[in-house]
């Protein structure tokens, strides 16, 4: 059977000889295959897209979509002839389909949005509903002709529109009262500008000179501050570099102190050694003259006594030779403990160093995402700290600590009658007054015994238990 399509239509042909979907516009059928006419025209598809900007405001977008097969592309044809041309492009299921990808695509891209872009960027929106929709529905095979997307409607209980047209009214209504309260204004005062032209201009010169002494004095002024500024910095640098060589410097020289020592040490073991050397050899210059003298005079004697000095003389070189080698062994074993104690301590004090800056810069890292945590306040990021670190538990343990072991004492003295103190006349009166600061002191420093437990000095006297 030989089939011929319409205009807006292709022929779908499956069956034997045929490895997947065979397209069309006339072709035979024959027994063993299956032909179905599928029409290519596009549909209009109507919604209304209910959708929520970015601040959670509901609206309505009305909007009308002209939706048909990719016919410039067989690859798009194949997928609608097999995805979509099996049903009716007017059915539900096609037009449930079309509608939920638009809707998807047109709900997220308004939930990234506020309601004042997608109201001034109409234009922009249906791009970016446009591309979004024809990049899912290329997966039919489908290809948008046209979108229209009308004005945006309120949803019943949600008047944003309303408002802002009612806005718009009452703005457009107060400026108009403006103008003519302004109009009015202006016919009142016209009679008296010419009047009060001169005064007028006279003030506004004055007023312009002004201005432009103060503009001159404010720049000159943030010149002078800005230079000021400029030089503490360069000081505040400089005051840092010094500070950095002075350490350089003295990490210098107690190496070369440390050096000094180490070959001062060895040059006295080095003199030391020597002087035992030479004296070692007076010794033995002074052992052989005086056996030759003994030789001389006494042959046979001379020779047993020499020999015998001999082995004193050796026996003592050899005491102060292991003497000497014992006493530079142990300088040197002093000198490398040294500087191995020298070495430890820099490195231990440099680890610390270096463990006060990583905890200062942990510190300050703590503080500043604290800060930005609290918006820059300082007085919430203070309270915050204070009850982290448990100040304000410790502050009031304290208090409550200093109130408790507070017990006061009274202690009431009586010391008689104050005759017989003094004479008569000013030398009385003096006495007196010396008599009254002794009998002072007694209940002070039992005050002070009793309240803080402390001992008056021995040269004062002792309290009565």
């Amino acid at each position: 059977m030989f089939k011929v399509a319409r205009a807006s239509q292709y022929l779908a042909i499956t069956g034997g000889g045929i490895e997947d979907i065979k397209l069309s516009k006339k072709s035979w059928v024959l027994p063993w295959q299956k032909c179905t006419v599928f029409d290519v025209s596009p549909v209009n598809y109507t919604f209304k897209v209910q959708a929520m900007s970015a601040e959670k405001l509901p609206f309505v977008l009305p909007a009308v979509f002209t939706i048909g097969p990719r016919v410039d592309d067989t690859a798009a044809l194949i997928l609608y002839a097999r995805l979509i041309s099996p049903h009716d492009k007017q059915s539900n299921h096609v037009n449930e389909l079309v509608e939920g990808v638009i809707e998807g695509e047109t709900r997220v891209l308004a939930a990234s949005m506020t309601m004042e872009e997608i109201f001034k960027g109409t234009k922009e929106f249906k791009k970016e509903v446009f591309d979004k929709v024809q990049l899912e529905l290329d997966q039919f095979g489908l290809v948008i002709y046209n979108a229209n997307v009308k004005q945006l409607v309120d949803v019943p209980g949600h008047e944003y529109f309303s408002y802002l047209g009612q806005k718009t009214q009452m703005e457009a209504a107060n400026q108009a009262r403006i103008d003519v309260a302004e109009a009015k204004m202006k016919g009142e005062i016209g009679a008296k500008e010419r009047t009060g032209l001169t005064l007028q201009n006279a003030a506004k010169i004055d007023a312009e000179s002004k201005i432009i002494s103060m503009q001159r004095q404010g720049e000159g002024t943030k010149a002078e501050i800005k230079v000021k500024t400029e030089v503490k910095v360069f000081e505040n640098q400089k005051e840092a570099d010094v500070a950095k060589a002075n350490s350089e410097l003295a990490m210098k020289k107690a190496a070369w102190t440390k050096d000094a020592k180490v070959a001062e040490v060895e040059a006295t073991k080095a003199v030391a050694l020597r002087e035992a050397e030479l004296q070692t050899q007076v010794e033995k210059m002074n052992a052989l003259t005086r056996t030759e003298k003994l030789k001389a005079e006494f042959l046979s004697k001379a020779s047993v006594e020499y020999e015998t000095k001999v082995q004193e003389a050796n026996w003592e070189l050899y005491n102060k030779q292991k003497q000497a080698e014992a006493v530079l062994y142990e300088k040197q074993k002093q000198a490398e403990a040294q500087k191995a104690e020298a070495d430890a301590t820099f490195y231990s004090k440099q680890r610390e160093a270096e463990g006060l800056v990583a905890l200062a810069s942990a510190q300050g890292t703590y503080l500043r995402t604290l800060l930005d945590a609290v918006q820059n306040d300082y007085s919430c990021l203070r309270d915050f700290l204070m009850i982290n670190n448990g100040t304000y538990q410790e502050i009031a343990k304290t208090n409550a600590l200093a109130v408790r072991d507070l017990q006061p004492k009274i202690s009431v003295w009586n010391h008689g009658g104050e005759q017989g103190i003094g004479g008569a006349g000013g030398s009385g009166n003096a006495m007196k007054d010396i008599a009254g600061l002794y009998k002072m002191l007694p209940p002070v420093l039992d005050t002070v015994y009793q309240q803080t437990g402390m001992q008056p000095p021995a040269w004062i006297g002792t309290l009565s238990k």
